[in-house]
């Protein structure tokens, strides 16, 4: 007997506007902090990762997609993507692109370098994207439109580099690796050995 569905399990919708929204006007991609935040937040105050397993909108996304796509045939991903190694790893290369990202951001507020409408997909390929940013901030403001371009080049490589896992592998093989999974798993484990030590 299906059970019905809540109001959550929709939350793969929020991920297709997400990125139709960051096409037509990027600078909704600083929308895309909700989904760094609200994990976190998750971790810190209960604990527990529910919203990786209950409320992440990419994690449905992909379940919906390769389902669909391959129905119940998948083949289990590598023990190598979902060790310590490479989650710590990747973890660390994506807080470094976050970081270039913030640093990029900067030295436009500072008036050192210029906007750049560009996407960077997959971290290397630079793709014209000025019909999302009309300078409608103005020069003063620009900073926000270059933030929201670089996050929007983070989101959308990750949901790039899931979608290929999950044609690969198992619908929500990213979610072995997610950087925010890794973050979030980490903060429940300190907070757990935090209470084991109260007692």
């Amino acid at each position: 007997m299906n059970r019905a569905k809540k109001w959550y399990n929709y939350l793969w919708i929020w991920s297709v506007v997400y990125f139709a929204l960051g096409f037509f006007n990027i600078v909704f991609a600083w929308l895309g902090m909700i989904d760094f935040v609200v994990p976190l937040l998750f971790a810190i105050i209960a604990g527990n990762k529910g919203f990786c397993n209950r409320y992440c909108g990419r994690g449905q996304l992909f379940s919906l997609l390769g389902e669909r796509l391959k129905g119940k045939k998948s083949r289990v991903m590598p023990r190598f993507f979902s060790g310590k190694f490479f989650r710590y790893g990747f973890l660390a290369f994506f807080m470094t692109m976050f970081a270039s990202v913030c640093a990029q951001t900067y030295f436009v507020a500072s008036g050192k370098s210029e906007l750049r409408q560009v996407v960077k997909l997959l971290w290397t390929f630079k793709v014209p994207w000025k019909w999302a940013y009309s300078g409608f901030l103005g020069e003063n403001l620009s900073w926000v439109a270059q933030f929201s371009y670089g996050f929007y080049s983070l989101m959308l490589t990750s949901t790039i580099v899931g979608l290929l896992f999950m044609i690969l592998w198992r619908p929500r093989s990213w979610c072995a690796f997610c950087p925010m999974g890794t973050m979030t798993q980490s903060i429940c484990k300190l907070k757990s050995d935090a209470r084991k030590d109260k007692n």
